[in-house]
């Protein structure tokens, strides 16, 4: 349903853009992979919303970003 990442990236690269990318890439290869199952749950052509949520974390210890992202599981 949706998944957290923690991605250390370039300022020079457009948030918008990496996540597109990522988006992109991940779902060819999930629908690869899986392709048999997958295809009696998604018959549309896309595999992701459009939407998606991105936070900057600069500066915050990566302990206390780690700690964030387990404590949201289950959250739902």
């Amino acid at each position: 349903d949706h998944l957290h990442l923690l991605i250390s990236a370039n300022p020079k690269i457009q948030p918008s853009k990496m996540v597109n990318s990522l988006k992109t890439s991940t779902s060819r290869l999930v629908r690869k992979e899986f392709s048999e199952y997958l295809g009696k749950f998604y018959w549309k052509p896309v595999f992701y919303s459009r939407s998606y949520c991105l936070v900057s974390c600069g500066g915050a210890p990566l302990e206390i970003v780690k700690q964030y992202l387990d404590q949201q599981e289950g959250f739902d």
